[in-house]
Order: C-alpha cells, then sequence, then structure tokens
C-alpha cells in the first residue's frame, strides 16, 4: 500500500515499539503516544491517515477516546482501528456502535498486521468463489480449470460481516477454510437463492454449524406453506442424512424472504427479486457504501429472438442490476445447447450479454455452468462473452471465475 501515517495510543511502550517496528518496515511513518488524554490535540495538530487505539488505557480509555475523535468534525476523515487484548463480542460490537473501522486483537500476528490494517483502510467488498458449477459437481479432469463445486459464494467485509450465498457443494471448501482459521464465536448470513439440491445439499457438511458460540442466519424464500426451517430440516430428516437438524451446536435463525429490500447492518442493505426459474428463486444485490454486487442464479432470460421473450421482466431485472459493480449470473448453456433446453430454468451467453449492457453494469462474472461442459466449453463461452461485449460495452469487464479466486471490490 502507498505510505501512510499512523498514530498510535497505547499505555504500553512494547505495544508501541512491536507495531511501530512492523508498521515503518512495509514503508509508513508512525507517530505515537502513552497520554491518551492528549491524543485528540496531537491527532488535530498533524495530518494521520489512521489511528490505532487500545482500550484499556488509564486517563481516557479507547472507547472515550473514539467517541471524542468521532464527534471531532476535523478528524472525519480519519480510520480508527481498535487493536486490544480484550476479545469479547460486547466490546467489539461497542466499538462498532461507536463509529470504529477495524477491532485487531492483541497480541498481533506480525505476519499479518500490515494487511489487515490495509483491508481495514481500503475497506473492499471481498467476493470469493466457492462453487461455480450447477445442477451437479464435477470431478476429474474435466472440471481442473475452474473446479468442479456447485454453488457457493461468500462477500466478506472489513469489519468481519459475512454474507454466504448459497450452499452447494462449495460451501465445503469455506467451511474447511473457517475451520483452519481457527475462528471462534463466528457470525454469517447464509441466503439461498432457492432450495434445489445444488444449493442446499451441503449445508449439513457446513462444520461453523455444529461449532458452539458460532451464529448463523438462513434466509431465502419460502415455497408457498414450506417456510426455509422446513425446506433445510427435509433434508435432515434422518432419511435423506443421517444427522438431524437439532445437532447443530450454533444458533441457527430462520428467515422467511420475498421481493423486499431491508438493512443487514448499519452499512450494509439487501435488496432481494424474485427471478424465473422453477418454484420460488429469489436474486440479491448487496450495496455497501456506494459499491454493489449482485446474485443472480437460477434465472432463465429467454432471447429476443423468442417468443416467450418478456420485456418487462427483462425491464425489471435490468433495473435491478442497474450499474452495479459486479453482476454474478447464471449463464449456464452456449447459445448453440439452449434451444434444447428451454424453460429449465437457465439462460445462455447472448442474453445476459446484452442484459449486462442494457443494465451498464460495470463487471459480469459467468456462473452456474452445466455439468457436461468441461473447462474448454466454460472458456469457449467466456471468450464469446467477451467478443459480444466488444460490440456493444467493452468497458464491461467479463470473465468466468474459477473456484478459489477471490474479487476486491
Amino acid at each position: 500500500m502507498s505510505p501512510l501515517t499512523f498514530f498510535i495510543v497505547d499505555d504500553d511502550p512494547f505495544s508501541i515499539r512491536l507495531h511501530t517496528s512492523l508498521l515503518e518496515g512495509a514503508g509508513h511513518r508512525v507517530l505515537s503516544t502513552t497520554a491518551s488524554n492528549e491524543a485528540v490535540q496531537q491527532l488535530l495538530a498533524q495530518p494521520v491517515d489512521c489511528a490505532i487505539l487500545d482500550i484499556m488505557m488509564p486517563g481516557l480509555d479507547g472507547m472515550a477516546l473514539l467517541q471524542k475523535l468521532r464527534n471531532e468534525p476535523r478528524l472525519s476523515h480519519l480510520k480508527i482501528v481498535i487493536v486490544s487484548g480484550k476479545q469479547f463480542e460486547y466490546d467489539r460490537e461497542r466499538a462498532y456502535a461507536f463509529g470504529v473501522d477495524g477491532y485487531l486483537v492483541k497480541p498481533v500476528d506480525p505476519a499479518t498486521f500490515v494487511s489487515s490494517l490495509q483491508t481495514i483502510i481500503d475497506d473492499p467488498i471481498e467476493v470469493r468463489y466457492w462453487g461455480v458449477r450447477g445442477t451437479l459437481p464435477v470431478c476429474g479432469s474435466k472440471a481442473l480449470r475452474y473446479g468442479g463445486n456447485t454453488s457457493c459464494v461468500t462477500l466478506e467485509f472489513a469489519r468481519g460481516d459475512l454474507l454466504i450465498f448459497d450452499a452447494g457443494s462449495g460451501i465445503k471448501r469455506l467451511s474447511d477454510h473457517l475451520v483452519a482459521q481457527k475462528r471462534s464465536h463466528l457470525e454469517g448470513k447464509i441466503y439461498i437463492s432457492h432450495p434445489h439440491w445444488d444449493h442446499i445439499n451441503a449445508l449439513p457438511f457446513f462444520r461453523p454449524l455444529y461449532q458452539q458460540g458460532n451464529a448463523f442466519e438462513i434466509c431465502g424464500a419460502s415455497h408457498g406453506d414450506i417456510d426455509m426451517r422446513e425446506l433445510i430440516v427435509a433434508q435432515m430428516d434422518g432419511v435423506y442424512f443421517p444427522t438431524k437438524i437439532n445437532e447443530f451446536a450454533a444458533r441457527v435463525y430462520f428467515h422467511n424472504l420475498q421481493e423486499e429490500s431491508f438493512p443487514v447492518t448499519d452499512r450494509i442493505t439487501m435488496h432481494t427479486m424474485l427471478l424465473n426459474h422453477p418454484g420460488n428463486c429469489l436474486g440479491y444485490r448487496v450495496e455497501y457504501r456506494g459499491r454493489s454486487v449482485c446474485y443472480i442464479t437460477d434465472n432463465e432470460i429467454y432471447p429476443k429472438e423468442s417468443s416467450y421473450h418478456n420485456t418487462h421482466y427483462i425491464g425489471k431485472l435490468a433495473e435491478f442490476v442497474h450499474k452495479t459493480d459486479l453482476l454474478i449470473i447464471d449463464t449456464t448453456y452456449t447459445d448453440k445447447e439452449y434451444p434444447g433446453r428451454i424453460h429449465w430454468g437457465h439462460s445462455a451467453v447472448t442474453p445476459v450479454v446484452e442484459l449486462a449492457h442494457l443494465a451498464r453494469v460495470k463487471a459480469l462474472h459467468l456462473f452456474h455452468h452445466d455439468p457436461d461442459q468441461n473447462d474448454e466449453a466454460i472458456a469457449a463461452k467466456e471468450r464469446s462473452a467477451i467478443a459480444q461485449l466488444q460490440a456493444l460495452n467493452p468497458e464491461i469487464l467479463c470473465l468466468a471465475p474459477a473456484e478459489g479466486q477471490i474479487f476486491r471490490i
């Protein structure tokens, strides 16, 4: 990252020396004080990009100092990070309520301390793919480049908010990743597009659900008189899966969604839209501090030449994804394959490209690939989409993401 100026407020000289050494080693300028009562005036006296505060300090504790800094209009630009030995969720939530930008726990990991601060300062939406295929997982040589797992995508935020979209077989990879990180008191929201098998059947393998202290909310559209809880419980009734839902040790909540808009946190807003797919299927638009990501799968866009082409639906969908920073969208078939699969609830390349152009999206990710397609077939869809966009709108970035890829918005 570009050289920045940090100001450390901590009554522990060892912590100041350690954090200063790590930051200066990365090329940054560091100022510091052990006198928290003087910190506000010192910060006003010189340009500083980020303040790092301890909590337990004599005189003015870190929370009180945080409030003073956030009430000072001349420091509205200042990024503030708490680095504290207090690991309690109460203190973390209180700090975020007072306006802190990030919360790190002592002792810091020297290998990740600077990069963690960079993430907090940049404040990106981190999009990661854990499974990009549809219908069935694919194994073997045909799925080496893009991976063979079915739908699962995560959005993570600098404050630690975790949004999971779908629980296909890719969620097992996510599970392994989270377990390896040894994260405790993990909280997240799981948004199910619809309850077809390739979008829910690996949820029972998501190990954080079996860990006490974790909390997850599972959200999605109900199907008539069958609500989200019943949809998930049904595949874990002892007949289809040997472990029942009452063995979850985490706190698990269920929430039925419809076409609506609602706050996820004080900074994240969610919008939902019913999609053209058998049964109730939801598309999601996540908005965060002037940026957005749209997750649209499974969805059938009938080509313009089709007698089933619905201009009202296309207009509504285009408005829903309008100018999004990233559109992740069902592009299951090639144009040549699609006529033999009409009314299966999935889209081909050309209608997806036309939608992206109409909606003026910034980036287009092709998603939910047919299990009969090998890596080369997916790459060919990508080339076709890019070629069409070159003629329509070459500014739209287009690719078919691979399992494991990370993008920051």
